[in-house]
C-alpha cells in the first residue's frame, strides 16, 4: 500500500459545493471513464446524483458515472481507463456507467490521445481519484456509525463495519461523503489486492459499434445544418489561382462556392496546425450527394506556390515549418536520399573509435533500406461539425488533440477561449492523422463565412491526397565483427523527407564499444505527420532486418546473438543515454522464444524475429509463414509484450494483433507516390492495404507478469512486425528484403 497526495500535476482538487443534493465536485488532472448508459441501465437510473470528485458522481441507489476526458481512438482508453478508477474505488463494475466529457482544462489535462500515453500519463491521477472518494465514503460511514475510520472496510460498492455489523451502500453515504473535506493524502491499494485491473471487460462502446448506432463525427446531424467540401490544389507545390463558377452556382442544393484561408499569416499555430494547403475553394449545399456533384463541375486554375515557412509552437518550444517551391517526384526523392547517405551527417552520438575498430575488423557487412511516403487512410474521413455565430463556436467531430485546437479556432475566429466549445465524438480511426487539426479550423471559418451550421466531409480522394503523410526515409548500417565473430562496431546513418527516422540511444547503442550514429535530412514541401509509432515505423524493421543479417554472417542464431549484445548492455553498458532497460529488452525476446517454441518450426514453415523498444514498452515476435503459389502466406505470430501492468487483458491483446496486421500490411503492400508534385493514388483502387486473407491466420500475445506501471501499447506493436517479416521472407525465398514495400522489394519510384 502506498500514500499518494491529492495534489497531482498543474492543479489541486477543486471543491466545488452547494451542488443539488448536498454534492460536491473536485476537479483533477487526467479522471477518465467507464460505460456508455443503454435505454436499459436509463431506466435504473438513481433519482439524485451526488458528485464526489471530478465528475465522479454516485446516485443515490450506488450507481457510479465517471465522465472520460480522454479522446476514443479505438484504444479502449472509454474501458481501460475507468477500471482503474473503479479499482481504487473498490466499486462493483457492473454499477459503473460512462459519459464522453467535453473538453475542460479547468477540470483535466492532457486531453490527448497520441503517444501512447493516456494510460502511462493518467495512472496515478486515475488511481488518486478512485482512492479518494473511497477516502470520503469511509469518512462519511464513520461519523454516521461512529466508529473509527480505520475500522470501515469496502468491497464492490459496499461499506462495512465488522465489528457492529453495520453495512450501506455507496449511495447511502454519497450526499454526506460530498460534504467531507478532502484529504491532503490517501492510500492506494496494493497492486496484489487488485480485482479489476488485470481482468478482461468488454468494450463498453462494443454494442453501439456493431449495432451502427449514433458514436463518430460523420453521424452528427442538427437540423438546418449544410455539407461542406473543399478543392485543394492537386499537387504539393501548387496553389489558387482563379475560378469559373458559373456551371455549379445554379446546379440543385448548391449556396456558395468561394475560397478560405484557412490561417491568417498572423494566426498562431501549435504543432496540430500543419498544413500545406492554406487556400482551398469551398462549396457548401444541402446534401452531401449536391456538394459532390459540383466539386466535378467546378473549374479551378492552379499555379504554382512560392517558398512559405511559418513558426509552431512545440510544446513551449518553437519550430520553423517549411515548405519550398517546386513540384517534387518521387524518383529525384529517391535519387536525393541516396546521394545524402553517401556523405558525412550530422554525428549525434559516438562511443569509442569507429573507423579503427572496421580497419580491425576480420568481416564487414553494410546494407541500405527504404521506405516510401504512406497515407494514414483512416476509416472515416476527416470530418467536423461547426456552429460559429457572433459570439460562440460550437464544433462536434473527431479529434486527437481538442485542447491545442480549442486555442487555434479561438485565435483564427478572433473568440474568447471560453466561447469554443469542442464536443468530441469516438474516432474511426487516427494513426496520428487527427493529431492535426486544420479540417476543424477549416469548419469553423467555413461556418462563420456562411453564416450558418455546416458539417465539412472530406471524400477518400481529399483524405489521401491532403498530406501530412509518414515521411519517406533511407538508413544505412555498416556492421564490423572480429575473428571470433563478436560485433565490435556499429555505425547507422539515417535521414528522410523531411525528417530523419534515427534514435541514436536506442539498441544496439550500448553494447557495442565503438558505435557511430550520424543523420540527415532533405526539405519538402509534401506535409508530414505522426504516422502510428512514428519513425520508429520504419527503423525499426530496417535495424531488425540487418541484425539478423549480421547474425547470419556470424555464423549465430538470431536470437542467441541478440541476447548476447543486450547480456554486453547489462553487464557492461557503453555509454550513459541508452533509453531502454536491457533486461526487460532480453526478457521479450526469452518470452517469445520460450512460447514460439524457437528452433523447432514445422516442414515448410519460415520463421523470423524481432523485438524493438518504443513508447515504453518492448515488443518481440515470431512470425511463420509459408510460401503459396509465390506468395507469402502468414500462418501464425507470436508477440511477447511487456507494458508493464496490464490494465484490460482483452483489448491489450487486441491492441497488440491490429498493430501487427497493420504492421504487415503496409510493410508489404502501401505506398505512396508523386509525379510533378501531384500524389499518384487517390483511393484504395491505386493505394494497396492488406485484405482479409493476407492477416495473419493466428496470434498469440503473451505479456511478462510484473508490477512496473503501465507503458505505451497502441504502438509498440507495430514496428517489430516489419522487421519479422522480413526476416520469414528471407529464410522462405533465400533474397533479403531492403526496401518496403516488400511485395515490390525495390526503391518505390512511382
Amino acid at each position: 500500500m502506498s500514500l499518494v497526495r491529492t495534489t497531482y500535476g498543474r492543479r489541486a482538487f477543486i471543491q466545488r459545493v452547494g451542488l443539488a443534493g448536498g454534492g460536491m465536485m473536485i476537479g483533477f488532472s487526467w479522471l477518465a471513464s467507464c460505460k456508455e448508459a443503454t435505454p436499459e441501465e436509463v431506466a435504473m437510473m438513481p433519482k439524485e446524483w451526488f458528485e464526489i470528485n471530478g465528475y465522479l458522481k454516485i446516485g443515490d441507489n450506488g450507481m457510479v458515472t465517471i465522465m472520460s476526458p480522454n479522446p476514443e481512438i479505438g484504444q479502449n482508453v472509454k474501458t481501460s481507463m475507468p477500471m482503474i478508477i473503479a479499482e481504487e474505488l473498490d466499486t462493483d463494475w457492473n454499477n459503473v456507467i460512462v459519459e464522453q466529457a467535453p473538453l475542460n482544462t479547468d477540470l483535466f489535462t492532457r486531453q490527448l490521445a497520441g503517444g501512447s500515453q493516456s494510460i502511462r500519463q493518467g495512472w496515478e491521477g486515475l488511481r488518486m481519484a478512485g482512492a479518494t472518494a473511497r477516502h470520503m465514503l469511509k469518512e462519511a460511514a464513520a461519523q454516521a456509525w461512529q466508529v473509527p475510520v480505520a475500522e470501515i472496510t469496502t468491497a464492490a460498492g459496499m461499506l462495512q463495519h465488522q465489528a457492529t455489523g453495520q453495512s450501506a451502500n455507496y449511495g447511502e453515504m454519497a450526499s454526506a461523503a460530498a460534504q467531507i473535506e478532502v484529504p491532503e493524502q490517501v492510500e492506494l491499494k496494493d497492486k496484489k489486492d487488485f480485482n479489476i485491473i488485470g481482468t478482461s471487460r468488454k468494450n463498453v462502446d462494443g454494442k453501439k459499434i456493431v449495432t451502427g448506432q449514433p458514436l463518430y463525427g460523420l453521424d452528427t446531424y442538427k437540423e438546418g445544418m449544410l455539407i461542406a467540401m473543399v478543392v485543394h490544389p492537386p499537387a504539393f507545390g501548387m496553389k489558387f489561382q482563379s475560378m469559373d463558377t458559373s456551371s455549379v452556382t445554379s446546379m440543385p442544393g448548391i449556396k456558395d462556392v468561394f475560397t478560405i484561408n484557412t490561417y491568417k499569416e498572423d494566426t498562431p499555430r501549435s504543432f496540430s496546425d500543419i498544413a500545406t494547403f492554406n487556400e482551398m475553394v469551398v462549396i457548401v449545399g444541402e446534401t452531401t450527394w449536391q456538394v459532390m456533384q459540383a466539386k466535378k463541375a467546378l473549374s479551378v486554375s492552379w499555379e504554382e506556390a512560392p517558398n512559405v515557412s511559418y513558426d509552431v509552437d512545440f510544446f513551449g518550444g518553437s519550430l520553423t515549418t517549411e515548405y519550398p517551391a517546386g513540384l517534387e517526384n518521387t524518383k529525384s526523392h529517391h535519387l536525393k536520399m541516396v546521394e545524402m547517405a553517401s556523405k558525412k551527417g550530422n554525428v549525434v552520438r559516438k562511443d569509442g573509435n569507429v573507423e579503427k575498430a572496421f580497419q580491425k575488423a576480420a568481416k564487414v557487412l553494410e546494407r541500405s533500406y527504404s521506405c516510401p511516403f504512406l497515407a494514414h487512410n483512416t476509416m472515416e474521413p476527416m470530418n467536423f461539425y461547426a456552429n460559429v455565430t457572433t459570439d460562440f463556436a460550437e464544433l462536434i467531430g473527431p479529434i486527437q488533440t481538442p485542447e491545442f485546437m480549442e486555442k487555434s479556432v479561438a485565435a483564427r475566429l478572433g473568440l474568447p477561449l471560453e466561447k469554443v466549445d469542442i464536443q468530441m465524438t469516438r474516432m474511426g480511426g487516427g494513426f496520428g492523422r487527427r493529431l492535426y487539426g486544420h479540417f476543424l479550423v477549416e469548419a469553423a471559418v467555413i461556418s462563420q463565412k456562411v453564416g450558418a451550421p455546416i458539417k465539412l466531409v472530406y471524400t477518400r480522394e481529399d483524405d489521401m491526397t491532403f498530406g501530412n503523410y509518414r515521411p519517406s526515409y533511407y538508413v544505412t548500417y555498416k556492421a564490423g565483427l572480429d575473428e571470433n565473430n563478436n560485433l565490435i562496431a556499429f555505425h547507422v546513418k539515417a535521414g528522410g523527407i523531411p525528417e530523419s527516422p534515427l534514435f541514436a540511444n536506442r539498441f544496439p547503442a550500448g553494447s557495442v564499444e565503438n558505435y557511430l550514429a550520424e543523420d540527415w535530412t532533405i526539405k519538402s514541401n509534401v506535409s508530414v505527420g505522426a504516422w502510428r509509432a512514428p519513425r520508429s515505423n520504419f527503423i525499426a524493421g530496417a535495424e531488425q532486418s540487418f541484425l539478423d543479417e549480421v547474425a547470419e554472417l556470424a555464423g549465430k542464431d538470431p536470437i542467441d546473438f541478440r541476447l548476447e549484445l543486450f547480456d554486453k548492455a547489462i553487464k557492461n553498458p557503453v555509454g550513459e543515454n541508452n533509453d531502454y532497460d536491457a533486461e526487460r529488452y532480453a526478457g521479450v525476446l526469452k518470452l517469445v522464444k520460450e512460447k514460439s517454441n524457437w528452433g523447432t518450426a514445422k516442414p515448410g514453415v519460415s520463421r523470423g524475429v524481432a523485438a524493438y523498444f518504443c513508447h515504453n514498452s518492448y515488443v518481440a515476435q515470431v512470425l511463420d509463414l509459408t510460401m503459396q503459389n509465390g506468395t507469402p502466406k502468414i500462418n501464425k505470430v507470436y508477440s511477447a509484450v511487456d507494458c508493464g501492468i496490464v490494465v484490460n487483458p482483452d483489448a491489450a491483446s487486441n491492441m497488440i494483433e491490429g498493430g501487427v496486421v497493420d504492421g504487415i500490411g503496409h510493410s508489404m503492400y502501401s505506398a505512396m507516390t508523386f509525379n510533378n508534385g501531384e500524389p499518384q493514388a487517390s483511393n484504395f483502387d491505386k493505394y494497396r492495404l492488406i485484405r482479409h486473407q493476407e492477416a495473419p491466420m493466428e496470434q498469440e500475445v503473451h505479456f511478462a507478469k510484473n508490477d512496473i506501471d503501465p507503458t505505451g501499447l497502441g504502438e509498440p506493436p507495430l514496428p517489430p512486425v516489419m522487421g519479422a517479416l522480413a526476416n520469414a521472407l528471407y529464410k522462405a525465398t533465400d533474397k533479403r528484403y531492403y526496401h518496403q514495400p516488400f511485395m515490390t522489394n525495390k526503391p518505390f519510384l512511382g
